[in-house]
């Protein structure tokens, strides 16, 4: 007697974000490509934002066959913003996108607010209104990502005011988290954080031409790898997440702890 072949179950509800629209900011490299990709894995439609190209994720989106629509621009725009908000309602908010220092050419007073403006002021323009938006459909998640600086101040002993900047602003989205959380929850809308430790992405590949991090030295001895955030993300950004709201999902491979 033959045996049958034993096809693997589908995805479980609470998991399946089939039919469901889902905004990942930061989606071109990095854990926000990671994250668009899980987000698709599970079924979702996606919205997909960077101010970088955004042609390579969608050609391996189509290959999963994911539908995916991309949309290109600058988050201290606030017209790319209500462009981003016009593309809802959305049934959940990954915001990736994240910068660590100034741009070229910037004073320090510059640099620091732009490395607070996309770090921490427009998640907050944008999760605002989208609470909103979800709030009239009685359900939805948002998940912002911030970073164990905001943690624990840092895995390097860099003392440069622009590494002290990435760090506050990284602790200020940690703060919102709970703000919004707070705000959002009676509404049907959980928001939730993501901490990540050090991950190789092309950000890390060049922060470390300038800023030294021992691999050695961290807890589980190696670097994350964009995946293993972009999963928890994606967890975080389904009904699977239906009972957690204020919280920071440390993963970071133990560089902080408690």
């Amino acid at each position: 007697m033959s045996e049958s072949v034993q096809r693997p179950p589908g995805l479980p509800d609470r998991l399946s974000l089939k039919g469901r629209r889902v905004l990942v900011t930061g989606a071109a490299n990095g854990i926000g490509r990671a994250t668009a990709l899980c987000l698709a894995e599970l079924g979702a439609e996606l919205v997909v934002s960077d101010i970088a190209s955004l042609d390579a994720v969608c050609e391996q989106l189509s290959s999963l066959g994911a539908v995916a629509t991309a949309v290109r621009g600058d988050l201290r725009e606030e017209a790319y913003c209500r462009d981003l908000i016009s593309r809802g309602p959305y049934f959940a908010f990954a915001n990736v996108a994240g910068v660590f220092q100034g741009l070229p050419g910037q004073s320090a007073t510059e640099a620091f607010d732009f490395v607070m403006h996309v770090n921490v002021r427009a998640p907050v323009m944008l999760a605002s209104t989208i609470i909103d938006q979800m709030a009239e459909a009685g359900e939805g998640y948002v998940v912002i990502v911030g970073s164990a600086a905001g943690r624990n101040g840092g895995a390097s002993n860099e003392a440069s005011l622009a590494y002290a900047a990435y760090a506050a602003s990284k602790g200020g989205a940690h703060t919102l988290v709970r703000w919004l959380s707070r705000r959002a929850v009676g509404k049907g809308v959980l928001v939730n954080g993501v901490a990540p430790g050090v991950v190789r992405t092309p950000l890390f590949e060049k922060v470390s031409q300038t800023v030294t991090f021992d691999e050695k030295a961290l807890p589980i001895g190696r670097l994350a790898e964009p995946s293993e955030l972009g999963w928890p993300i994606a967890m975080m950004c389904t009904p699977m997440a239906s009972y957690i709201s204020g919280a920071i999902l440390d993963v970071n491979g133990g560089t902080f702890v408690g």
